[in-house]
């Protein structure tokens, strides 16, 4: 019993160590914003946002993430935690426009 009131005491803490979040947008096949700051050894959730009717593919080799989001849609990607660094990321159906950074400071 005593451990159960422990756990629930530990609820709160754990509901507020969540992941940070940053919006990002396609739009006219390209980010925004085309920079997105974010600090070191933490984990991120990114909502992206696509605006434009045709489906997009975020990708990342440095992040090792990639993902297709359809168009009019939104998704989540989580990454981190991250050292401090630059984390370039692409539009892949438009890599000429859609093009971005992840800087990790």
């Amino acid at each position: 019993m005593k451990h159960l009131f422990l756990a629930a005491l530990l609820c709160p803490a754990i509901a507020f160590s969540a992941d940070l979040e940053y919006d990002l947008v396609i739009r006219n096949h390209q980010f925004s914003p085309a920079t997105l700051k974010v600090p070191a050894g933490k984990k991120i959730k990114l909502i992206v946002t696509n605006q434009d009717n045709t489906p997009e593919e975020f990708e990342s080799h440095a992040l090792n993430r990639e993902k297709i989001i359809a168009g009019n849609s939104m998704s989540a990607i989580y990454i981190g935690p991250l050292s401090a660094g630059r984390y370039p990321f692409v539009g892949e159906f438009h890599e000429n426009s859609a093009q971005g950074v992840i800087v990790v400071e």
